[in-house]
């Protein structure tokens, strides 16, 4: 197994919060058009979180909160967003790191993201370059012939190959459904098992 020194998963994690910090931002900007509104998930405990003691308390590992109609003061920077809502009556500022976000979904379009926090690619990836090194390590070193391109090894019988192209859903395949129906993009679908 070769060492993915890219890191395309974090890259697409980068990408994918992008459009969801784009989103955020516009409707800081000009207010939710039509009917959509936005349920998001969070690490309650992820570094740069901020809520009050009784919000954490209350969620001490997960939390979501709804942007629909009552909600304020929604500014979004590069790093995090904060918004004013109220929980039971009492109004409360919470900041959210987009690193924290493990969940998005907009159901007027049925529309949703997951994410993997940091640590959960982090510690993916440290998993992936130990199995990695293990597995060279057992086997011997082989030099390659000179002036020849390699190509990937032919997968084994009942083995999947190791990169497949991500392909659309034909008719009859059923994907994973989220919340009110709407596909959840998760990266793991895209991963070596």
């Amino acid at each position: 197994m070769s060492v993915d020194h890219i890191r395309y998963d974090l890259l697409t994690q980068e990408a994918l919060r992008s459009v969801l910090r784009r989103v955020l931002q516009d409707a800081a900007k000009s207010g939710l058009p039509g009917d959509h509104h936005f349920y998001i998930s969070f690490n309650t405990g992820a570094p740069g979180v901020r809520l009050s003691k009784r919000l954490r308390t209350q969620y001490p590992e997960e939390m979501t909160i709804v942007l629909q109609h009552q909600f304020r003061g929604l500014a979004v920077n590069e790093q995090a967003f904060e918004v004013g809502l109220s929980f039971s009556g009492v109004s409360e500022h919470l900041v959210v790191p987009f690193d924290a976000i493990k969940r998005f979904f907009d159901p007027s379009v049925q529309f949703g993201l997951q994410f993997e926090t940091v640590g959960t690619i982090e510690e993916a990836g440290a998993q992936e370059g130990a199995a990695a090194s293990t597995e060279a390590d057992k086997a011997p070193a082989k030099p390659l012939p000179e002036g020849k391109p390699t190509a990937p090894a032919p997968a084994a019988a009942g083995e999947e190959p190791a990169a497949k192209p991500a392909q659309p859903a034909a008719e009859g395949d059923a994907p994973r459904k989220g919340e009110g129906g709407a596909e959840v993009v998760r990266l793991d679908r895209f991963r070596k098992k």
